[in-house]
């Protein structure tokens, strides 16, 4: 019996650190690559499957087919601590069928992470010298300037 794993989240960043969570940290396995769904469509998954009210929007969304039980992916979420929403969907829930269908239509989730900007930093060991030295330089000119008065 398959299910699937609805991962809602702020943005798209946080969505992919939740899925590689999923399969690495959760040892849940995929049966399909993570589709990415309208994320109004995710809030109203979530209305449906949960029964409550909507606290937050997501901004970003993805649905991935799950091989393992729901019983078994839910206790295996509860260890860990993906940062985004996760909801598991078992054929137990109205919306089961419909995802079924529609899986394979949706487009697939970009995985990539997008790098951040790294600040400069010396790549090498003379580099770092040379700076410290102009450094230690401005220093000294500054100690060295007379005061003026009027």
């Amino acid at each position: 019996m398959k299910s699937f794993a609805l991962v809602r989240a702020d943005n798209s960043d946080k969505v992919k650190i939740a899925l590689h969570d999923l399969e690495r940290y959760g040892d849940i396995q995929f049966s399909a690559s993570p589709r990415s769904i309208e994320a109004n469509y995710a809030d109203e998954l979530l209305v449906s499957v949960m029964g409550v009210s909507l606290k937050s929007k997501c901004n970003s969304a993805a649905l991935v087919e799950l091989k393992n039980h729901a019983g078994l992916a839910i206790s295996r979420l509860k260890k860990i601590h993906p940062p985004a929403h996760v909801v598991i969907i078992s054929p137990k829930h109205k919306v089961f069928e419909e995802l079924s269908g529609k899986f394979r239509l949706y487009p697939e989730f970009d995985r990539v992470l997008t790098p951040r900007e790294k600040p400069e930093v010396p790549d090498t060991v003379q580099e770092m010298v040379e700076s410290d030295k102009q450094e230690e330089k401005s220093k000294e000119l500054v100690a060295e300037e007379p005061v003026k008065t009027e």
